[in-house]
């Protein structure tokens, strides 16, 4: 039991020590980088998440309400006060992810006059702003800031931005008068106003520039006769002398979370410290925050790539398990006549566990260290797995001691020469392990799981399953091979009765079932991302059910035309949107008491013609396409609980629906749940075709237009939405109306790009390209194992074949023969559970989050034929490569000279 003798016979056997250390080594790797690797991608993701977001949707803003101030006190004095104690007052995770704070305090817009005003007859309101830190935020171009000194009967000194004075004509020195005006309009007099400077933001991306309304803009007006609003700055003192005259004042503390301060590994508790704010927030400030709303929708990417890559590695670990038992079960059989030889000379029944666990203690260890050690250099955040560290260390460890125990004590046995049938006891742990694999999986699809968490039956159902499907394919393939060795009996030459006969006997148990593992997890990772693919092709599609559409107000009836003749597009169709209408149960609009509906109107003819056209694969209901006018209610495709609530009540045949001004009659002819350009969640809207409508005195105007066509120019398409708008608004119909806002163009290439970029998606393909090409490689090699595991036996019948005249060709087609249906098994085994995973999985998986909401679908996919056909085929030339190495290392006379253990 000397040390120096261990390490002589670690030497002897160095390649299958070599073989369990480099095992080891990947696996104390894998648990201790992976981690790593994986926190860095979600800080990553998370990183150009929010940075995706405008920077103010960040903020969590407390505003007062606008309102006369009882004392000096009220208007600053207490703003400098409560501005630290919200951030005390703010949870631990919240407050520490706060990198910058602001606050200001304002009057409201009050109508202001000059003669510079008056030179180009604008009508102004602005609102006066005290805000610390401006002057180092900001450079002055001309004139002074307001003085912090208040001298009775002085003018009110404010500060304005340079572009904003250049549209309201104002420059340094510029004489105002502020104060109300009456119903009419009319000014009524106040305060004497002079502009003492114009500044220059240093950065326009500095936040303090992001408080409402903007300071360095001016806001348009939004119907005739209103006035363009802008906001001044004003020294402290000012504003709190006229808070104490009386004037309503507001105070906005606002508080950015910092981009590289929101840690992803702690999201859920930092959306629920926001929602500990918007419950307890004062009861005299309001509360706005939407950082959330980003945070929720990577929380839930998060928590479904985490449960996906808990399969995904549950399926490489068992892999490599496997082949660690492999591997000592290859290095056991090589020494059993040492053990044996060990026992025959008076050794007790541990002797050779004992000198094997010293020989592991050598090796094991300093492999795990090794691993670990490498796994570090991964850069990103670690996870606790020293447990996990130490549990394969010593597990490893002692599997070859363990094993060596399992060695008999008498000698070899020529076991190709004896069929055995099977155990009653091995009969009954192969149905025990089938009932227990087809119960978990009922319970998994029946419990349920917790997404993020790594759940013990979540883990285990694939693993199980591959087990599970490895034994009925042990117990199923040698009854077909045994009746092709039959057929080939009776054929001339023995290449193909010797190998099927060989390949029907092979005992090849432990190796098949690791094959079927790895297989198994590279084709469940292709089928599933298969999956998500085709699932964001249609939630792009559900989106954008075209190659592109324009979104506005309203558009003009001859849009449609000159969207027409721009070059690259093929069809156009209109659409009308209109959300949250009442139903009527009749013409005159009494009350249906079932809530509100979104309303669509679609040319369904013009629709399929634009489906077909972009190629989405989309169809139009044939209750909408084939509709035309006439007399009764319109055919309507409607949500399942809009039907519901409409055979409710019993207006199933005959209910009304508002349309910009307009009531149509329609009836149900048919149930959808969900349909193009509404939001997946949307579980209420009536859909009409806009072609069968009825002449009325206002014809409806289209909301959105849909365009087929390549290529296309996004922004030739925006001018000429916009266009289609002004000559919408120019129309007598309209006339004085709302200023429309111009419109957005989305194209459905782009709404899939989005989709795949950004958020947890860097992840989500690092799992699927890490469980491809890992279950692959490693498949390859339990093949590896399972044909060394057979070589000696099947080198000492080439040894006899080849003495007895077999040539090399017909030495290579009995390699080929044999090994066939044992590669052929173990990959479609493999492909099959690979297949059937997503199938059980795919529902608790939730992976929706991937695809805007858009259910994940997985179903066969004919490239996985061929995928599993070329790694067949590349799993069998790999196979009669390493038999053919291992043939030349072992020399084939040797082998039946020396014997048959030898």
């Amino acid at each position: 039991m000397s040390v120096g003798a261990a390490v002589r016979r670690v030497r002897a056997y160095g390649g299958q020590f070599l073989l369990l250390a480099v095992l080891t080594l990947v696996v104390t790797l894998l648990i201790s980088g992976v981690p790593r690797l994986v926190n860095r991608l979600a800080e990553q993701g998370l990183r150009a998440q929010l940075n995706s977001e405008p920077a103010a949707r960040r903020d969590l803003s407390y505003t007062t309400r606008l309102e006369p101030a009882t004392s000096q006190r009220t208007a600053m004095g207490n703003a400098v006060e409560r501005f630290e104690a919200l951030a005390a007052d703010m949870p631990p995770q919240v407050r520490s992810a706060v990198t910058e704070k602001w606050y200001t305090v304002e009057t409201a817009g009050a109508r202001v006059v000059g003669p510079d005003l008056a030179a180009r007859k604008l009508l102004v309101d602005l609102g006066l702003r005290a805000m610390p830190d401006i002057q180092s935020a900001s450079t002055l171009v001309e004139g002074a800031w307001p003085s912090e000194t208040y001298v009775p009967d002085r003018p009110i000194e404010v500060a304005l931005d340079v572009d904003v004075a250049r549209k309201l004509n104002l420059r340094t020195g510029s004489q105002l008068r502020i104060g109300r005006t009456d119903k009419d309009g009319n000014f009524l007099g106040g305060a004497p106003l002079v502009v003492s400077g114009l500044f220059r933001p240093v950065d326009r991306a500095n936040g303090i520039w992001d408080g409402l309304p903007q300071l360095l803009q001016i806001i348009e007006p939004t119907g005739d006769g209103q006035p363009l609003v802008g906001v001044g700055v004003v020294a402290q003192s000012v504003l709190n002398k006229r808070a104490a005259e009386g004037w309503p004042v507001q105070t906005n503390w606002r508080y950015r979370l910092g981009v590289d301060r929101v840690n992803a590994r702690e999201l859920d508790q930092l959306i629920d410290g926001l929602q500990v704010m918007q419950r307890t927030h004062p009861p005299d400030l309001t509360l706005t925050q939407g950082a959330d709303v980003p945070l929720r929708a990577f929380a839930a990417q998060i928590d479904a790539v985490r449960t996906l890559l808990a399969v995904i590695a549950a399926g490489v670990l068992a892999t490599l398990a496997g082949l660690i038992v492999l591997a000592v079960g290859l290095a056991t059989r090589r020494r059993r006549a040492e053990f044996v030889l060990l026992r025959a000379r008076g050794g007790g029944a541990t002797a050779g566990a004992r000198r094997s666990f010293v020989e592991s203690v050598l090796v094991v260890p300093v492999a795990a260290a090794l691993g670990w050690w490498l796994g570090t250099l991964v850069p990103g955040a670690p996870d606790p797995t020293t447990p996990y560290l130490i549990a394969v260390t010593v597990l490893v460890t002692l599997a070859l001691p363990v094993a060596t125990l399992a060695v008999p004590a008498g000698g070899a046995v020529r076991r190709d020469l004896i069929r055995m049938r099977p155990s009653a006891r091995r009969l009954t742990g192969e149905i025990s392990l089938l009932l227990l694999a087809g119960l978990a999986a009922v319970l998994l699809r029946r419990r349920g799981l917790t997404l993020g968490e790594v759940d013990p039956l979540l883990v285990s159902v694939p693993v199980l399953l591959a087990i599970a499907a490895a034994v009925l394919a042990l117990r199923a393939y040698p009854w077909p091979l045994l009746l092709v060795s039959r057929l080939a009996a009776r054929t001339r030459g023995s290449v193909a009765f010797l190998g099927t006969a060989r390949a029907s006997r092979a005992a090849i148990a432990a190796p098949l079932v690791v094959v079927v593992l790895a297989i198994g997890t590279a084709a469940f990772c292709a089928v599933v991302a298969a999956g998500v693919d085709a699932s964001r092709e249609r939630a792009a599609a559900q989106i954008v059910p075209a190659d592109a559409v324009i979104r506005g107000e309203r558009f003009a009836p001859d849009t449609v035309d000159e969207l027409g003749r721009l070059p690259g597009v093929r069809a156009v169709t209109r659409v009308l949107f209109e959300d949250d209408e009442r139903l009527a149960s009749d013409e005159i609009g009494t009350d249906a008491a079932i809530g509100q509906t979104d309303v669509l109107l679609i040319d369904g003819s013009g629709w399929d013609t634009v489906a077909r056209e972009a190629q989405t694969g989309l169809s139009v209901p044939e209750a909408l396409r084939t509709a035309q006018p006439g007399p009764g209610p319109l055919p309507a495709i409607v949500s399942p609980a809009i039907a519901a609530d409409l055979a409710k009540v019993g207006l199933a045949d005959s209910a009304f629906i508002l349309v910009q001004g307009e009531r149509y009659q329609f009836r149900v002819a048919g149930t959808e749940d969900a349909f193009p350009l509404l939001a997946a969640n949307n579980n209420r809207f009536v859909i009409l075709p806009w072609q069968a409508l009825p002449k009325r005195i206002t014809t409806p105007a289209p909301t959105s237009l849909l365009i087929a066509g390549d290529p296309l120019d996004a922004e030739a398409l925006r001018v000429a939405g916009d266009q289609g708008q002004e000559r919408y608004q120019r129309g007598g119909a309209v006339a004085g109306r709302e200023r429309l806002l111009g419109v957005t163009v989305d194209t459905r290439a782009d709404v899939r790009r989005g989709l795949g970029n950004g958020g947890a998606n860097g992840i989500l393909a690092f799992g699927f390209t890490a469980g491809a090409v890992g279950g692959t490689v490693l498949g390859l090699l339990a093949i590896a194992f399972t044909v060394l595991a057979g070589a000696r036996s099947r080198g000492q019948v080439l040894s006899r074949l080849r003495t007895l005249g077999l040539s090399r060709r017909q030495w290579r087609g009995l390699l080929l023969v044999e090994l066939t249906p044992l590669v052929a098994v173990s990959v479609l085994t493999g492909a099959l559970v690979g297949a059937v995973l997503p199938l059980l999985l795919n529902p608790v998986l939730g992976l929706s989050a991937f695809t805007s909401g858009v259910p994940v679908r997985v179903a066969f996919e004919p490239s996985l034929v061929a995928a599993v056909l070329a790694l067949g085929a590349v799993a069998l030339g790999f196979a009669v490569a390493v038999e053919a190495l291992n043939n030349r290392r072992l020399r084939l006379g040797e082998v039946l000279r020396l014997g048959e253990e030898s």
